[in-house]
């Protein structure tokens, strides 16, 4: 009996970027695009209606950006994963993408066989990382942590940071106000001392907090 192919979810706001793509990912036999989104929002509108193996995501969407639209995907649609598309190697969005549950990051610039690669390495529950980039997620890695013991509220901001949340939709999320938010995230960067609320989550993610 013949696998089902892997089915694929194109986000990507340039029409012929995205042409490119399906053309490229029908051509394989064992994947299929089933669905296209130009932001964010489409696409978790596609994803409510149709059943999607993995999500190649542009990191530079329209309104809901590429990294917030990742978090949205993890929380709502776990079984679907995430392949990031930038045009950009830049550590801060590398770091970013992974943290907010990017399942694997490929360059726009990379060959098509790479894209390929990605995607079946996702569907598989596997991590991909573009050659170019693997050196940034090797630095953070090699940072050294210091282990630390968080309270469960700052927990909970924690992994609603990691999923690319704002301070007033976490306000929100856990009831409480936005001035509470910003004194959670304050001791949450001095605590994991990271300079930021990336840095933060990529702390985290390696001290296995989340």
């Amino acid at each position: 009996m013949t696998a089902s192919p892997i089915r694929v979810l194109l986000v990507e706001d340039h029409a012929f970027t995205r042409d490119g793509l399906r053309v490229a990912v029908n051509f394989e036999p064992d994947l299929r695009v089933v669905g296209e989104a130009r932001s964010g929002e489409e696409a978790l509108e596609v994803l409510s209606r149709t059943a999607v193996d993995v999500a190649v995501v542009d990191i530079g969407l329209p309104g809901m950006d590429g990294i917030q639209t990742a978090g949205e995907v993890r929380r709502h649609y776990p079984q679907t994963r995430v392949v990031m598309l930038t045009a950009h190697n830049l550590r801060a969005e590398v770091l970013a993408a992974l943290a907010s549950g990017a399942d694997a990051y490929c360059l726009k610039s990379a060959r098509p066989d790479l894209l390929l690669l990605a995607i079946r390495a996702a569907a598989v529950g596997s991590a991909f990382l573009d050659p170019q980039v693997a050196h940034h997620v090797l630095g953070a890695m090699r940072t050294p942590g210091v282990p630390v013991e968080l309270s469960a509220r700052e927990l909970e901001v924690l992994r609603l940071i990691a999923d690319g949340l704002g301070n007033r939709e976490i306000g929100m999320q856990l009831e409480i106000s936005v001035s509470s938010v910003k004194l959670h995230v304050q001791d949450l960067l001095e605590k994991l001392q990271a300079s930021d609320r990336t840095q933060a989550a990529v702390k985290a993610l390696r001290q296995g907090l989340l």
